[in-house]
């Protein structure tokens, strides 16, 4: 059972303990530039660490410092929280201002997004839970295998009929039809002899295993079974008929509108107690069914079905519930869409209508959610937004109080996109050159290949709509297009781009003013 008491700790071993400096190397490995964005949202992260270690009657006075990131489209806002996120193991949500409406509106209301950052939570926490337990949960599978087998042999070799079509044939004696539970059931096995004398059955007249030879035939299967020389030989097997989907709570928890506390905590123990019932049910008091599996799928059967016995639900939900408070990061992009002057010809569901329902959530309330109450005093709020059309100032003074740090981001000129093809560890470069190796193409970009692939990106930025990095995703597409449809034709060949390569295909998107529209 997990230990509930050392949360702290655990909150620490997430965090990975990493410095805002080590935090900003780590970004740098992915994103070009930008340092004013990676050394804000670094020490807004590390705040959360330093807050686990202030004493407790300070820790809840210490309020996270969310962020407003300012630019342009494609220079880097997303990646910037998402890989901080998944660098530091925290729940991460990223949601766009624009997709909600104002409470009373037909659309999604804010208090959906802590329900998202939950799921994602509990996702993370049932997958963690299951890898802990997966190598016992393996070992279990296995033997439950071996007993299979064993038995399916020993039934074999008794001339029984398998317990499928023992059951199949039972079922049908007694009218049934349900039969669809059982796939391909038929066994290869020896007819049964004739009674022997004295009206012995064949049972009878089989000679006793000595426990010795059991257990030599036990080693020599489970040696086999290691060896994966048995997973394509079918089995039957017992699972349970139940499962522990995560997806299947969508109907287990609900608050309506206009509860009171005390019938909250009521459907709360509810739905911790149809946990409990799952739980016992896959302990063994759950319906069976019977499935003629291989061996490869039963251990993957069977592994998850003792996964799922060994697990702690009641540890998981509270975890979950602990993480998304403590760790939990929403990324609130486009902003911008919902600033400026209130609309007064109509409803203003989507502008400062939703601003006001943000500012709850942001300053910090409970959420009801399927697995309990979280309040969202300490989840990181990160706003973004272009701001070309209105300005930070133009959102509700009360929103605006509630995101203290504001950070510009640059434009990216021709220099910052070169570097974008070939400095981060998921370069362009690096991930064409490996998708044309699959195919036997060997690919090399020159460095004035590169240069003008930079160049005429940052050109048509100028030109249309400054798209930031995203733009570079499109000029490749358009230099290496005649190259990934006629790959085939190269294989085994080196294929170099420089700039003459690059000249010859975009020369005529770059004197087409009209044409050079459908690029992105």
């Amino acid at each position: 059972m997990a230990d509930i008491a050392d949360n702290s700790d655990r909150d620490k071993s997430r965090d990975k303990d990493l410095t805002p400096r080590q935090i900003v190397a780590e970004l740098d490995r992915y994103i070009v530039g930008q340092d004013a964005a990676k050394r804000a949202v670094a020490v807004a992260l590390r705040n959360r660490v330093r807050r686990q270690r202030v004493p407790e009657e300070m820790r809840d006075e210490v309020t996270p410092k969310n962020i407003i990131l300012i630019g342009p489209t494609g220079v880097g806002k997303t990646e910037i929280a998402r890989r901080v996120a998944k660098l530091l193991d925290a729940p991460f949500i990223k949601v766009e201002a624009t997709k909600f409406t104002e409470v009373g509106y037909v659309g999604r209301d804010v208090e959906s997004i802590i329900r998202d950052l939950v799921e994602v939570a509990f996702n993370m926490e049932h997958d963690e839970h299951m890898n802990a337990v997966r190598a016992r949960a393996e070992s279990l599978a296995d033997e439950r295998i071996i007993n299979y087998l064993m038995e399916q042999r020993a039934d074999l070799r008794a001339g029984k009929r398998s317990r499928t079509r023992a059951r199949m044939q039972a079922q049908g004696r007694a009218g049934g039809q349900d039969t669809a539970i059982v796939a391909d059931s038929s066994v290869s096995a020896p007819a049964a002899p004739a009674a022997v004398a004295g009206g012995a059955t064949p049972e009878d007249a089989a000679p006793p295993v000595s426990e010795r030879v059991l257990k030599m035939q036990r080693r020599r299967m489970a040696r086999l079974l290691a060896e994966h020389k048995l997973d394509e030989e079918q089995i039957e097997i017992d699972v349970d008929d139940i499962g522990l989907d995560p997806e299947d709570l969508t109907s287990v928890l609900e608050f309506a509108p206009g509860m009171s506390p005390e019938e909250m905590s009521e459907s709360f123990a509810e739905f911790l107690d149809g946990y409990r019932s799952i739980h016992n049910a896959l302990g063994g008091a759950g319906r069976k069914r019977v499935r003629r599996v291989s061996v490869r799928e039963a251990r993957r059967l069977l592994t998850e079905e003792e996964a799922h016995k060994l697990m702690d639900m009641d540890a998981i939900v509270e975890n979950t519930l602990r993480r998304a408070e403590q760790t939990g990061v929403v990324f609130i992009d486009e902003i911008d869409k919902i600033a400026g002057p209130k609309i007064d010809t109509g409803p203003d569901v989507s502008g400062e209508g939703v601003q006001r329902d943000l500012l709850p959530i942001v300053e910090g309330t409970t959420v009801h959610t399927r697995y309990g109450p979280v309040k969202t005093d300490h989840i990181l709020f990160i706003a973004a937004g272009a701001f070309h059309a209105a300005k930070p100032s133009d959102l509700l003074p009360e929103l605006q109080g509630r995101f203290p740090l504001r950070v510009e981001l640059s434009s990216l000129d021709r220099k910052h996109l070169e570097a974008i093809l070939v400095e981060p560890e998921n370069s362009l470069v690096r991930q064409y050159t490996a998708l044309m190796a699959t195919e036997g193409v060997e690919l090399e970009f020159t460095k004035d290949g590169l240069a003008r692939i930079a160049q005429v990106a940052a050109e048509l930025n100028e030109r249309l709509e400054d798209i930031g990095a995203r733009r570079l995703h499109t000029i490749m597409e358009q230099v290496l297009e005649e190259l990934s449809f006629r790959a085939d034709e190269f294989r085994g060949q080196k294929v170099v781009v420089d700039a003459a390569y690059v000249d010859e295909r975009v020369r005529s998107l770059l004197k087409d003013d009209d044409l050079s529209r459908f690029i992105l």
